[in-house]
């Protein structure tokens, strides 16, 4: 089995301290299993090499991909990350890859899809919900706001059943739903929180909050990364019996 992890390039490389590896790590993948690539890996990372797709956070999707100029100074985004992952997930999808997507992830798989971004929260999307932890005091894994399970029949209602408390760490969210993608969570002001695919596709799963952070301490976020896992090793396994 091969999972690709795909990240930023911020010099982020394969590394037990990297929270998307430990993780999986935590869940049973070796480290063997994982490669960490990201846009300057383009001329060589080929979807059908892997078992599964992580897409991690980082910085915001190109606002252009949906139709709008960038408004605000707190829009960062990364032209050769937005092309590299848009193209990995086509790839990923036409081999039906499972796909976890986190933060960033999240947001790249709805524009990918033809949905549109709050470029940021507190600009466009007035709430009472704290959707940055910009407290010192707060760790990224200290549980932040409540989300609900929208879906009880999706893949995330099968980890969870009715509320369950996350962490928060963006500025953006999903504002209009792509095509072909369904919701199975809010937070507690109405926000998109989940997302899948909305047809039988093998494992596509896309949350806003950072499970990654919470592994060690909340079973049920483990459990968001043992099904992904689950579904790459049948993957693979499938591959080996065909080869």
């Amino acid at each position: 089995m091969r999972i690709a992890v795909s990240v930023s390039q911020r010099g982020e490389d394969k590394d037990e301290d990297l929270p998307y590896l430990r993780a999986l790590l935590a869940v049973g993948v070796k480290a063997d299993e994982i490669q960490v690539v990201s846009a300057a890996d383009a001329q060589r990372v080929r979807a059908g090499d892997y078992d599964g797709v992580l897409f991690c956070g980082g910085e915001d999707v190109n606002p252009a991909f949906y139709g709008e100029a960038s408004r605000y100074a707190s829009v960062q985004t990364d032209p050769a990350r937005d092309q590299f992952e848009f193209a990995l997930l086509d790839r990923a999808m036409a081999c039906r890859l499972p796909i976890l997507a986190i933060c960033r992830g999240v947001q790249m798989v709805n524009v990918k899809f033809g949905g549109t971004l709050y470029q940021d929260l507190a600009e466009d999307a007035a709430s009472e919900v704290e959707h940055r932890q910009n407290d010192p005091g707060t760790t990224r894994a200290a549980p932040t706001h409540n989300i609900y399970i929208t879906d009880p029949q999706s893949k995330l209602g099968a980890v969870m059943q009715g509320a369950c408390r996350v962490n928060s760490l963006h500025h953006q969210a999903v504002k209009r739903l792509g095509r072909g993608l369904k919701v199975t969570a809010h937070s507690e002001d109405g926000l998109v929180e989940a997302i899948e695919s909305a047809d039988e596709y093998p494992f596509l799963m896309a949350v806003q909050w950072h499970p990654e952070e919470m592994v060690d301490q909340f079973p049920e976020q483990r459990e968001i990364f043992a099904k992904f896992v689950a579904k790459c090793r049948e993957k693979a396994d499938r591959a080996a019996a065909s080869a």
